[in-house]
């Protein structure tokens, strides 16, 4: 079921390639104004400056092993690729862009707003949401092709590989501001393609839950993977060899967390270009 903004969120879009429309100049500068806040954000001279280790909105919902690491070991994180920075610079650019059309569409929608939730035990967590609509908290998300086509066709999907956190992001946000969790506003980076993925199934009391156990476990500090490996398959039959999953191959820690992984190519593919993967050595 499509979100109401969505058809006229398009129909803005074809007014624009077919010269029917203009951009107003208000909207223009307030999109200027927040792509300058990014590129001071991301290019300033503290940007990648260490901050203590807290949990935020942003990794609230990430596996408990990774912000272990975080918080213990933040010295063995595989180093940021020099396209990481425009990596953020471009989701940055799509929000901004993004709620540009949707105000010039005729979409009602309240902007970023700071809100924070109190754990039991005191602990204070905050965030800064992208926008809500309808009284429901949405999230603007850049992907590549790929995740826009696996990842985010439904919210099922993504709950199978949520390995940013998206749902417990979103849950927070929705706590915390006292709203329904809606969904997630995504763009394809690759082709300029949009949706809206409802989070139809997500449960706030189970993800708040989930949030007060992780919470207890880093106060308890005890190290504990969150994933197993897995079984490799080929061409739908067991290899025989073990490789991470998903979520574990787009971690920075996965070199200390598995001490024998190798990533390399396909091992079983003849392909000219094999794919790489994260093999445990036994």
């Amino acid at each position: 079921m499509q979100h109401p903004a969505e058809l006229a969120v398009h129909q803005y879009l074809d007014n624009a390639v077919n010269n029917k429309t203009e951009m107003s100049e208000d909207t223009i500068n307030n999109v200027c104004q927040q792509i300058g806040d990014a590129l001071r954000r991301q290019f300033g001279k503290d940007s990648r400056s260490r901050k203590e280790f807290r949990l935020r909105m942003s990794n609230v919902g990430r596996p408990y092993c990774q912000l272990w690491y975080d918080k213990n070991k933040p010295d063995v994180a595989r180093p940021k690729a020099t396209t990481f920075v425009m990596n953020m610079m471009i989701g940055d650019i799509v929000e901004a862009v993004f709620k540009a059309v949707l105000t010039e569409a005729g979409v009602k929608y309240e902007d970023s707003e700071q809100v924070a939730m109190e754990l039991s035990d005191g602990t204070i967590i905050s965030g800064t949401t992208d926008l809500s609509t309808d009284g429901a908290v949405d999230d603007i998300k850049s992907a590549s092709n790929w995740s826009y086509r696996n990842k985010f066709s439904s919210y099922f999907d993504l709950e199978k590989s949520d390995s940013f956190g998206y749902i417990g992001q979103l849950a927070g946000y929705a706590k915390a501001s006292n709203k329904k969790p809606g969904g997630w506003w995504v763009v394809n980076k690759a082709t300029g393609e949009f949706k809206y993925v409802p989070a139809s199934g997500l449960d706030i009391g189970k993800e708040y839950s989930k949030i007060e156990t992780v919470k207890a476990r880093l106060d308890d500090n005890k190290f504990s993977r969150s994933f197993d490996k897995k079984q490799e398959y080929f061409r739908g039959k067991p290899t025989g060899r073990q490789v991470l999953g998903v979520t574990c191959g787009f971690c920075d820690y996965k070199e200390d967390c598995w001490p024998t992984l190798k990533e390399l190519p396909a091992m079983s593919s003849k392909a000219k270009d094999r794919k790489l993967v994260n093999y445990i050595m036994e």
